[in-house]
């Protein structure tokens, strides 16, 4: 870690939507600044350059909280700033420790945010950037995941105005809402009245065109069509809800071309990164996980210096405190979600793809502990092995790790000998 000597300058910016607040300190003149500038560019840019000028052109470590993107990338420009973020639960605590009323003021949280990184910076981790396509592709799967969740979230809402006045449909379009049959049939026939006026041909051959080729699959729902008795037949409520189901259709048919064009961006960049071919091999890694696993561990090896800094930065692990005789353990909350939700997502589908990890799940399942639960544990040990291949640039290999559990005589190679993966 650097000295205060190895600094020109410390600062810290309270970033804010209308003004960033300040407060900054010179180590040659031992003098502390404050203040704010206008939560625009050109003020940002202005300030920078005052601040660089200031500081003789030497180097400058800057705190600010972290999450705070948009204003991270005009930061990074800047060579000569080193950048720490500051977890923002950190901030709140220092903040409750000098004011204990609650009181919050912009400057004042800068000067709290000035004491974490020239008093402790040594518990901070000083911001080392992804490769421009590493980092490309974290938005990419980031803004095709808000896109998929809007997709599922405007699924919904069409499977609650369904249910008030044509709930049949739910019967005729199956589960998914979000596919083409689904969208096409509501589309054309949007209530009872409409799909009972089309004759039974008609129907199979909308079904047919649809994949859908189960004879008796289509029987039973023309016979559901031709036997169907509506919820209700008050136009008042039967009007307004067929203009609803026009828009949700519409609104998932957009949504879904931008998220096949999302998704075949993400495949062109992770296609072309040069760590693809280690995370494509991963067990369950496929087109949506594989690239979000890449992103997950990053370009930086020495981010994480041990598996359990991942483990607990990804919210895996869980919390342990302790008072007196009593010890409890709740949910880690201050961590990224979407970071989280990848690693579990990924070590539900190596239950399907590996051998120790879908004995492993059974097991527990055996013991009685919930499938969320299970997932979690499973991605807690998942961390520790693929942090291990990714520090030695080694592929995961099944075969070597099954051979580490015979080994160490672990439980689950009986349960495999025993065929008790099931």
């Amino acid at each position: 870690m650097n000295t205060t000597n190895d600094y020109v300058a410390f600062v810290a910016l309270d970033w804010a939507d209308k003004t960033h607040a300040f407060a900054r300190h010179f180590v040659a003149a031992n003098t502390t600044e404050t203040g704010t500038f206008a939560a625009n560019p050109e003020a940002l840019h202005a300030w920078l350059e005052e601040l660089h000028t200031k500081s003789s052109d030497g180097r400058v470590a800057l705190a600010l909280e972290s999450g705070r993107n948009s204003l991270l990338y005009a930061l990074l420009e800047h060579p000569w700033l080193e950048i720490f973020p500051v977890h923002p639960a950190t901030c709140h605590r220092f903040n409750a420790a000098f004011r204990p009323s609650g009181a919050k003021d912009d400057i004042p949280d800068a000067k709290i945010l000035l004491t974490v990184v020239m008093q402790h910076r040594d518990k901070l981790r000083q911001l080392r950037p992804d490769s421009a396509q590493t980092r490309e592709l974290a938005a990419l799967v980031l803004a095709r995941r808000h896109a998929v969740d809007r997709r599922t979230q405007l699924g919904s809402q069409l499977r609650t105005i369904l249910k008030g006045y044509f709930p049949q449909a739910l019967e005729l379009i199956g589960d998914n809402l979000e596919r083409p049959v689904a969208l096409d049939f509501l589309q054309r026939w949007p209530d009872l009245a409409s799909v009972q006026k089309v004759r039974p041909a008609t129907l199979r051959g909308f079904y047919n065109q649809h994949t859908v080729r189960r004879p008796k699959l289509i029987e039973d729902r023309i016979a559901l069509i031709t036997s169907a008795r509506p919820l209700t037949s008050d136009a008042a409520v039967i009007g307004p809800a067929v203009m609803q189901v026009t828009m949700f259709v519409e609104l998932l048919r957009v949504l879904e071309k931008h998220v096949e064009r999302l998704e075949a961006r993400v495949a062109e960049v992770f296609a072309a990164h040069p760590a693809a071919a280690f995370f494509r091999q991963l067990p369950g890694a496929g087109p949506a996980l594989a690239p979000r696993m890449l992103v997950a561990f990053g370009d930086d090896l020495n981010r994480y210096r041990q598996a359990s800094h991942f483990q607990m930065a990804s919210g895996v692990a869980p919390v342990q405190e302790k008072s007196g005789n009593q010890c409890w353990v709740h949910w880690r909350w201050n961590a990224s979600s979407f970071l989280r939700q990848t690693l579990v997502e990924w070590a539900g589908q190596t239950v399907l793809y590996s051998t120790w990890a879908r004995t492993y799940y059974f097991r527990q399942k055996r013991y009685g502990k919930k499938h969320q639960t299970i997932l979690r544990a499973l991605a807690f040990k998942w961390i520790r092995i693929i942090w291990r291949c990714w520090q030695n640039h080694e592929p995961y290999d099944e075969s070597r790790y099954l051979d580490a559990l015979r080994r160490r005589r672990s439980p689950l190679t009986a349960d495999i000998e025993h065929g008790l993966a099931a």
